[in-house]
């Protein structure tokens, strides 16, 4: 039996009218009300049926974007990159692309399945997975259609494009210890993302393959950006047995790791390596150049974008999960220790 929007009005005791509008947050319901006729209409199952109805309305030829992020960070490289080639991608198909930004958390699924129940998008694409990732579980609870940048833990049948990272780090690891390292330090994000996840557990299998553990007391979490990077690389580089490489799992908190250095007085890529992860263009351009391990973010905003097009058409994928093979950049930012430890 089909829910509709007067059954939920039923349950609550309010009117079909304030029940719409409490669906669709206008501003005149009030917080309350709104948490009640959402939790009815979840209990109810309304969003699924809902769902169902919009597959059957015509399309709106838009694809959705959610940034998942505290702030204005539409000047990290990262996002411009994997923005312009879904932006790319999009037009060369003749769709819109429906860009929003929402902190995680609560806020966040609703502002899902608001864009979901009013029909404004086709699709979703979703960046920066997370080991528990709800926008992922509600999108497939209903059957909307998304394409996700990175994968999540138990999901195996979604849809996905993601860069190997576990043997990009590993590739950072042999390296470095190539050239003489053997007390190295690290600065990760939190482990709710699953990239993090991957690249540490990269980073601790190469080290270990040489014989080498990474002590947790080395390992600093910071924000991804370049302040962040800079903030935990200070910490590492002030203490007395400083390690005599650092290794920041994304670019920005890399970049913030060089300008630390160089601040405490240190040559980078002679006192202190640091390497990143990424390769964004601007990891070419800083002094020295930065050692990182590139993934090309542009093409993979083209990859998702194409994939989730297909979707949306009922298309059939070449390849429904695609891991791309990573390669290490060497640039000046890394060199053997100047004093090699025994």
């Amino acid at each position: 039996m089909t829910t509709s929007i007067r059954d939920i009005a039923e349950k609550v005791g309010k009117s079909i009218t304030t029940v719409s509008r409490a669906l669709h947050d206008y501003d005149d319901v009030s917080p309350e009300t709104k948490e009640l006729v959402r939790k009815a209409a979840q209990e109810m199952g309304y969003v699924a049926n809902r769902q169902a109805q919009l597959l059957r309305q015509k399309s709106t030829d838009t694809i959705g974007f959610i940034l998942p992020t505290f702030g204005p960070r539409f000047s990290d490289p990262f996002f411009s990159e994997f923005l312009a080639g879904i932006g790319n991608k999009a037009a060369d198909h003749g769709y819109d692309l429906l860009v929003s930004t929402c902190p995680p958390g609560e806020k966040e699924i609703r502002t899902y399945q608001y864009e979901v129940q009013s029909n404004r998008v086709d699709g979703f694409i979703i960046v920066r997975t997370r080991v528990d990732d709800a926008r992922i579980q509600y999108l497939n609870s209903i059957g909307f259609p998304f394409v996700a940048f990175g994968r999540v833990p138990g999901m195996d049948d979604m849809p996905y494009v993601d860069e190997n990272s576990d043997v990009g780090m590993q590739m950072i690891a042999d390296y470095l210890v190539e050239l003489g390292h053997t007390h190295i330090g690290c600065i990760a994000p939190s482990m709710e993302y699953t990239f993090a996840t991957h690249r540490m557990q990269g980073l601790r299998e190469g080290l270990r393959f040489h014989g080498i553990d990474l002590r947790e007391q080395d390992v600093l979490t910071g924000d991804l950006t370049e302040k962040g990077g800079y903030e935990r690389a200070m910490e590492l580089i002030q203490r007395p047995y400083r390690p005599t490489a650092i290794v920041a799992l994304n670019d920005l908190m890399a970049i913030g790791a060089i300008s630390a250095a160089q601040d405490a007085g240190l040559v980078v890529g002679k006192d202190i390596s640091v390497t990143g992860f990424d390769n964004i263009p601007l990891s070419t351009y800083t002094h020295p150049p930065l050692t990182t391990v590139h993934q090309p973010i542009f093409q993979i905003g083209n990859m998702v974008c194409e994939m989730l097009i297909k979707i949306v058409k009922g298309m059939p994928l070449e390849e429904k999960q695609v891991l791309l093979k990573p390669s290490l950049i060497k640039r000046q930012s890394t060199g053997a220790p100047f004093l090699v430890e025994k």
